[in-house]
C-alpha cells in the first residue's frame, strides 16, 4: 500500500491528467477484470496510458490486456489524492458541455442575419420587445446604444467570470513554459537524451494546447449568443427602420463630431453606430471587471 501510494502521489504531481486516467482504467478494469488501450482510448490520450504502465500501476495480464496493481490501494490513494489533479491538463477540465456546443450552433445561426434581411428582421423583432420601449420614452439613439453596450458588457464579465478558469489555463501556459526552459538547458548542455524525452512531452502537450483554446472560447460562445441579438437589433434599426438615416439628420458623436448618419463613416469604413458601440463597451467593460474584481486573463495557481 505504502509503495502504491508513493506512485499514485507521483502521479498526481506530474498533473497531465494522469489521475484521472488511473481512475479511468480503474473503474474499466474493476468492471471487465481487465482493461485494453481500446476500452478506454476515448476518455484517455495514448501518452496517459503509457505512463500508467511504465509506472508499474499497470501489469500485464498474460496477453488478456492489463490488470491494476494493488486496486484497494490505488482506490484508497486517489481517494486521498488532491481531486483537482484529476481533470489537469488533459483538457477535460475544459470540455464543452451539451449546452455549450448548442450555444455555439446558436450563434452561428443568427450571424447569418448580418446577410439574410429576413433573419435580421426576426431576431431584430424580438430583441425590439425588449429595447424598443427606450425609443419609444423619446431617449436618443445614441443613449440607447450606450445602454446596449452596458448590457453586453455586464454579461460578457459575469460570463468569463463564471466560465473562464483562469487557474487552469495558467497551468497549460506554465507546462509550456516549464518545458521551453528544460529543452534550452538540456541543449545547452547537449544532452539528446533528456531532449528526445522533451519532444515527447511536448508532442503529448499538444492536446493542453487544444484544452487552453476550449478554456478561452468557451465563455465566447455564450457571450456571442447573447450579443449577436443585439447587434442584429442595432443593424436592424439602422439599416431596415431608418433610424438616424433622414437625409436632414445629423449625429453630433463625441470625438468625431458631426455624422450624417449611423450609418455613415464613423472611424475610416466603420459606421458611426459600430464606432460608438466599441467606444461604449470598452470604457464600461474596464469599469466592470474592476469593480467586480473578474480575471481574465491566466494566474499563477
Amino acid at each position: 500500500m505504502p509503495r502504491t501510494q508513493e506512485k499514485v502521489e507521483d502521479l498526481a504531481s506530474e498533473g497531465r491528467g494522469l489521475t484521472g486516467a488511473l481512475a479511468t482504467v480503474l473503474e474499466v478494469a474493476e468492471e471487465k477484470g481487465s482493461v485494453t488501450w481500446s476500452d478506454v482510448s476515448d476518455d484517455i490520450s495514448s501518452g496517459q496510458w503509457g505512463r500508467l504502465i511504465e509506472t508499474g500501476l499497470l501489469l500485464d495480464a498474460d496477453g488478456n490486456g492489463f490488470v491494476v496493481d494493488d486496486p484497494d490501494g490505488v482506490r484508497d490513494a486517489l481517494e486521498d489524492s488532491d481531486p483537482t489533479a484529476m481533470d489537469d491538463g488533459d483538457g477535460e477540465g475544459a470540455s464543452w458541455t451539451q449546452w455549450d456546443k448548442m450555444a455555439g450552433l446558436g450563434a452561428l445561426g443568427m450571424m447569418v442575419g448580418y446577410a439574410i434581411p429576413s433573419v435580421r428582421a426576426a431576431v431584430g423583432g424580438v430583441v425590439d420587445l425588449l429595447l424598443g420601449p427606450l425609443l419609444d420614452l423619446g431617449l436618443p439613439f445614441h443613449l440607447v446604444i450606450l445602454v446596449v453596450a452596458m448590457m453586453t458588457g455586464l454579461w460578457s464579465t459575469i460570463l468569463q467570470d463564471k466560465l473562464m478558469d483562469s487557474e487552469v489555463m495558467a497551468k497549460y501556459q506554465g507546462k509550456m513554459q516549464d518545458l521551453k526552459e528544460r529543452r534550452k538547458e538540456a541543449k545547452e548542455r547537449g544532452d539528446d537524451a533528456e531532449l528526445e524525452r522533451i519532444q515527447e512531452e511536448q508532442m503529448e502537450a499538444m492536446g493542453d494546447q487544444l484544452g487552453m483554446f476550449k478554456a478561452q472560447f468557451r465563455p465566447m460562445t455564450w457571450i456571442m449568443l447573447l450579443t449577436i441579438p443585439a447587434f442584429l437589433w442595432m443593424y436592424w434599426m439602422i439599416l431596415d427602420v431608418g433610424v438616424g438615416q433622414s437625409a436632414s439628420t445629423v449625429i453630433i458623436m463625441p470625438l468625431a463630431g458631426a455624422v450624417e448618419n449611423w450609418n455613415a463613416g464613423g472611424l475610416g469604413p466603420m459606421p458611426a453606430w459600430i464606432v460608438w458601440y466599441f467606444l461604449c463597451s470598452l470604457g464600461f467593460n474596464q469599469i466592470l471587471r474592476k469593480a467586480l474584481n473578474v480575471q481574465t486573463t491566466p494566474t499563477s495557481s
